[in-house]
C-alpha cells in the first residue's frame, strides 16, 4: 500500500489554479495538501510543491516576474536545490522561468492572443512527473495561455535535448511535432521542460483540468500520480 505523500501549493496575487490543483490532490487523489500563501517563509515537511496557473500580479511588467520576487520564493529555490520535486503550471512554469528554476523563458503567442483549447502532447522522456505513462504516447491535455511560447538560445535547447530535459512537445495525433499542432510558437514544440537535475518541471498545459472522471478524460492523473508513484520508491 502506497503512503501518502505531503504536498503544497503556493498561493499568490492573481493565481486562480490553486483551487483545482487542491481539489485533485486532496479530494480525488487523497494525499496530504496545505496551501502557502506567497508571504510565508517555510515550506516545510513537504514532498512536492506545486506551483499553480494564474495571472499572478495581474502579470503585470513580465508573467512570473512580480511573484518571483516574493518572500516564499527563496525557500522554493532552497527546496529545489535540495532535491525537492516542483511542478509549475501555466503561470507557474513562467513563475519557475522567473527564478531561474528552469532554463529559457516564455514569450507571448506567436497571433498575439489569448488561447483556450485542448491540445495534443507528446510524452517524450520517462520522469518522476512521467513515469506512469508511455515513453512517446499522446494524451490530450487543455492549455489557457497568452504567453505560452518557449523560448531558449540555441545552445540551451542543445542541452535540453542532449539531457533529455524536454519532457512534453505540442503534436499532432500521430505524435508527430508537425507546426500546425504548435498552438504558441514554442521553439521545438516545447510544452514542458525539467532541469537538468529532473526535480523540477514547468508544463504549460493543465492536468489538473483533465483529471476526474466527470470531464470525459482523466490524461492528466497519471501525472500527479506519477509524482506519487516516485516518493513511494
Amino acid at each position: 500500500m502506497m503512503k501518502k505523500i505531503n504536498f503544497a501549493i503556493l498561493n499568490f496575487p492573481g493565481t486562480n489554479c490553486e483551487h483545482d490543483c487542491f481539489h485533485i490532490i486532496s479530494k480525488v487523489l487523497k494525499q496530504n495538501c496545505k496551501v502557502i500563501w506567497h508571504n510565508e517563509r517555510s515550506i516545510s515537511k513537504v514532498d512536492c510543491v506545486i506551483v499553480p496557473g494564474g495571472f499572478s500580479y495581474g502579470d503585470y511588467l513580465r508573467t512570473g516576474s512580480i511573484a518571483s520576487q516574493s518572500r516564499i520564493s527563496n525557500n522554493l529555490i532552497k527546496f529545489a536545490n535540495q532535491g525537492g520535486s516542483v511542478i509549475g503550471i501555466c503561470n507557474g512554469f513562467q513563475i519557475l522561468t522567473e527564478l531561474e528554476l528552469l532554463p529559457g523563458t516564455l514569450i507571448r503567442n506567436t497571433n498575439l492572443k489569448f488561447i483556450c483549447k485542448d491540445i495534443n502532447l507528446k510524452v517524450n522522456n520517462n520522469s518522476r512527473f512521467t513515469n506512469l505513462y508511455n515513453r512517446n504516447e499522446v494524451i490530450r491535455i487543455p492549455i489557457a495561455h497568452a504567453e505560452g511560447n518557449y523560448y531558449a538560445d540555441k545552445k540551451i535547447l542543445k542541452r535540453l535535448r542532449d539531457n533529455n530535459q524536454i519532457i512534453f512537445s505540442y503534436c499532432n495525433e500521430n505524435g508527430d511535432l508537425a507546426q500546425n499542432s504548435n498552438p504558441n510558437g514554442s521553439l521545438l514544440n516545447i510544452a514542458g521542460v525539467t532541469n537538468k537535475k529532473g526535480n523540477v518541471i514547468g508544463l504549460m498545459p493543465h492536468p489538473e483540468r483533465v483529471s476526474e472522471k466527470i470531464f470525459n478524460n482523466i490524461d492528466g492523473i497519471r501525472f500527479f500520480k506519477s509524482i506519487i508513484n516516485y516518493h513511494n520508491y
